[in-house]
């Protein structure tokens, strides 16, 4: 059977949709579910990735698979093998997600940056509801640019790129501390 790694369908997140990804984020999610069921020594973690994996690039016929459908398939496939402490477990982990605050920017308009803030704010907390730890923002000189209104950058630009920067750090720590997992932010200019 000849399996194609780009045939995989984009994953819904939230508002967001992942096209590219990996599958270590599966072993994770299995791993913490396994501990949370005290199975520790839970030894089908690569067999149930690699299961889903082949669902995924060859019998899955959407082309947009929201992340919460994949782990009720997961869960079935948990209970189907005898392992329904550990299906009861499983939580939604998402991939990486790659954000562009650039959106934000233009919806909250020049001059507005608590009302980009506020909009970051809720973004962040809906896509951690929807499973992603692991989030990944680009774009940030150009909001800068769309938050001033201008063309070239300037004193003003550095500082409110700070209080972006600083907000993420803020955020992601918050975060940490109320959970434990992966680190969240990796923050691209």
């Amino acid at each position: 059977m000849i399996s194609l790694i780009g045939n995989r369908p984009a994953l819904q997140i939230g508002r967001y949709q992942v096209i590219d990804y990996d599958t270590a984020w599966l072993d994770d999610a299995l791993i913490r579910a396994a501990r949370a069921a005290d199975h520790e020594d839970f030894p089908f973690v690569v067999d149930i990735r690699s299961g889903v994996v082949k669902y995924l690039e060859t019998k899955c016929p959407l082309k947009l698979l929201p992340l919460a459908d994949l782990f009720d398939r997961m869960r079935k496939m948990l209970v189907k093998i005898g392992c329904e402490q550990i299906a009861g477990k499983l939580m939604p982990l998402a991939p990486p997600v790659t954000v562009s605050l650039v959106r934000a920017a233009l919806d909250a308009g020049n001059g507005f940056e608590l009302a980009f803030f506020e909009m970051l704010r809720m973004e962040l907390g809906d896509l951690r509801a929807a499973g992603a730890e692991q989030i990944r923002f680009t774009d940030l000189r150009e909001s800068v640019l769309i938050l001033r209104g201008g063309s070239k950058w300037n004193k003003q630009c550095d500082a409110i790129l700070e209080e972006i920067q600083s907000f993420l750090r803020v955020w992601d720590h918050e975060q940490a501390q109320a959970k434990h997992p992966l680190p969240r932010y990796s923050g691209n200019d």
